[in-house]
């Protein structure tokens, strides 16, 4: 199943996701670009903010920058592409299983919990989305 044009990430959205990405990798002390490659690497920094309350619910972006490193992770993991979904709530990234309907908003998954003043586990989230989308994917639901 080929992607539709309109989910193809423009050019301003690659370069938005791309400093999000700049400002992540800015918290490695050493090395940004080997430390950020791994899994581990973007759910440590994720981890980080997140323990040391660096960001608070007021810091949208850099909690949505947060949700591109976990989506990141899912990606590499998974193989997931980022494309742009248009729909009631505007343009905005997303992850899609390719050959499939499966999409996944990582953007917004921190941000909205951290906001709402909820205390959020990375490492839960995480596992948790993983197997929702695999159950998903192999489960026989998706398109």
């Amino acid at each position: 199943m080929a992607m539709p044009e309109s989910l193809t990430l423009e050019a301003e959205e690659e370069e938005w996701l791309e400093l999000a990405r700049g400002w992540i990798k800015g918290h490695f002390a050493q090395n940004p670009e080997d430390a950020y490659a791994s899994i581990e690497g973007k759910l440590a920094v994720v981890r980080a903010n997140l323990a040391q309350g660096w960001v608070g619910p007021e810091d949208t972006w850099k909690l949505q920058s947060l949700g591109i490193a976990m989506g990141d992770a899912l990606a590499q993991d998974l193989m997931l592409d980022w494309v742009t979904i248009d729909d009631e709530y505007g343009r905005q990234p997303a992850l899609n299983w390719p050959g499939t309907s499966i999409i996944c908003f990582p953007l917004t998954m921190i941000s909205q919990r951290i906001e709402e003043g909820e205390r959020v586990d990375i490492d839960m989230m995480y596992e948790m989305t993983r197997e929702e989308l695999n159950e998903i994917a192999f489960g026989g639901e998706a398109e």
